[in-house]
């Protein structure tokens, strides 16, 4: 992967819907090139897949958000990957990531309400083996995600100066 690759995919990151012809402009390359280089990304997994982001909160979506973390025991030989694995597979979790830190995985997960997150958690998460302990963190606002910013304020607000 050269510099241009890494110039499509932050401009595809940023908004995948920029036209093939504004792109090519930005990281200087033909046309041809860039729709060669973005299916060639694509057919190496550098690209998985594209999408929106959405404010579920002005789309009018109730359902809650909430980071999970996880200490775990990893497993001889696959460490901490079957584990995430099987995490992986519930149609809540939303992402997983392995961390640094006191915890070792972190779980975003989506459901209706606090009580179907509890639930979830209680019932399918927290007694899967390896799981050693459950920390929830429920989001109550969310301002910024992946790069797009959702509170935007009119104007600059400044801060009282005092001594």
């Amino acid at each position: 992967m050269d510099e241009k690759d890494r110039i499509l995919l932050q401009l595809l990151e940023e908004n995948c819907r920029t036209p093939i012809s504004e792109l090519a402009v930005l990281a200087e390359v033909s046309e041809q090139d860039a729709k060669d280089r973005i299916s060639r990304l694509e057919a190496a997994g550098a690209i998985r897949r594209y999408g929106a982001v959405i404010d579920w909160e002005q789309a009018g979506n109730g359902n809650v958000a909430a980071v999970i973390e996880l200490k775990v025991s990893p497993e001889r030989d696959f460490g901490y990957d079957r584990i995430a694995e099987r995490i992986s597979r519930f149609p809540q979790v939303r992402s997983l990531r392995l961390m640094t830190g006191a915890y070792d995985l972190q779980l975003l997960v989506t459901g209706p309400s606090m009580h179907e997150i509890a639930r979830f958690v209680a019932e399918q998460i927290a007694p899967m083996d390896r799981i050693r302990e459950t920390a929830t963190h429920i989001t109550m606002k969310t301002y910024k995600e992946n790069g797009t910013t959702f509170a935007e304020r009119e104007g600059v607000e400044r801060l009282p100066y005092s001594f």
